[in-house]
């Protein structure tokens, strides 16, 4: 039975795929299984998968014509052989130290599960770039409604059991589904700790589902109901953090040049100093905002890819 498990669902990702898969392949740690679904891919992603998978029995191919990303992740934990659950999308790159790292601070811990840093690309990782931060005690809810630290389903692995308990994902969310089982896990009783090291490359693609802000905002609204079942609300700093992540990322992939500006103004009546603050992410963006209806995109989204 393998230590990990790691669940990697895609569609029509042939282009980003081999390096995905590549730096699976490349983990220190070798004790692991990686569950590929194929979710209604029309291009050659599962023949790249089924290559893989002929090389390294521990890749396997499996097709899911379910309703997404989530759906498609519930199907193969079903599979799971291992004792923990590591999720990975199509387009993001592991670094080669990350199951070491994981099988280390599960060993030595109480967390059910665990994230990592992350540091943000477009075509290859460099080094040098930007990174999130990560806090050093379990997260809350209240943590998670903030700038949630796991940033990405590429950065979080979690017991298998305690992701049974809590049910998986909400196979009716698109968006921000991530961040709602984040808060059903915690408000479950189960902890969520962090490991300081990079351990994932995120692809920026301003094509992908996250440039669907309108949407995002939805999803997010699903998991600020989520939390409200355990008695936990926004508060408005919380909420104008959110308004200003939506801000850089309308300025990433947005063609409606005021839309970050919206976001902006949204964010700043709810709590100016939160949405200002660190002047490097929150007076930056604002001023980008202000500036957008003039700013060349290509500027824009070398600016705020992260």
């Amino acid at each position: 039975m393998p230590r990990f498990s790691i669940i990697l669902p895609f569609h029509n990702a042939a282009e980003t795929l081999p390096a995905t898969l590549d730096s699976l392949s490349a983990q220190s740690f070798t004790d692991w299984e990686a569950i590929c679904v194929n979710d209604r891919s029309t291009d050659d992603s599962a023949e790249i998968v089924a290559r893989y998978a002929a090389n390294d029995p521990r890749f396997s191919l499996r097709d899911n014509h379910g309703s997404g990303p989530s759906d498609a992740r519930n199907f193969a934990a079903r599979f799971a052989r291992g004792s923990h659950l590591s999720f990975c999308d199509a387009d993001d790159i592991w670094t080669a130290h990350r199951l070491s790292d994981l099988r280390g601070s599960f060993e030595r811990g109480v967390a059910q599960a665990l994230y990592g840093r992350i540091a943000f690309f477009t075509d290859h990782p460099q080094p040098g770039t930007t990174q999130s931060t990560v806090l050093g005690k379990a997260l809350t809810i209240s943590d998670l409604l903030g700038e949630n630290p796991v940033c990405s389903l590429s950065n979080l692995t979690v017991k298998a059991s305690a992701f049974h308990a809590v049910g998986g994902f909400d196979t009716d969310m698109v968006h921000n589904e991530d961040l709602e089982f984040l808060i059903r896990l915690v408000g479950t009783g189960h902890q969520i700790r962090a490991i300081d090291k990079l351990h994932v490359w995120y692809r920026t693609n301003p094509n992908g589902l996250s440039s669907n802000l309108s949407a995002m905002q939805a999803g997010r609204q699903q998991a600020v109901a989520a939390a409200r079942q355990f008695g936990v609300a926004p508060t408005p700093a919380q909420e104008a953090v959110y308004q200003r992540y939506l801000a850089r990322r309308a300025l990433r992939v947005s063609p409606d040049r005021y839309e970050a500006l919206s976001y902006t103004r949204t964010g700043l009546a709810k709590d100016a100093s939160a949405f200002l603050f660190p002047l490097r992410r929150g007076g930056l963006t604002a001023l980008a905002a202000l500036a957008a209806p003039v700013l060349p995109r290509a500027l824009r989204q070398s600016l705020f890819a992260s």
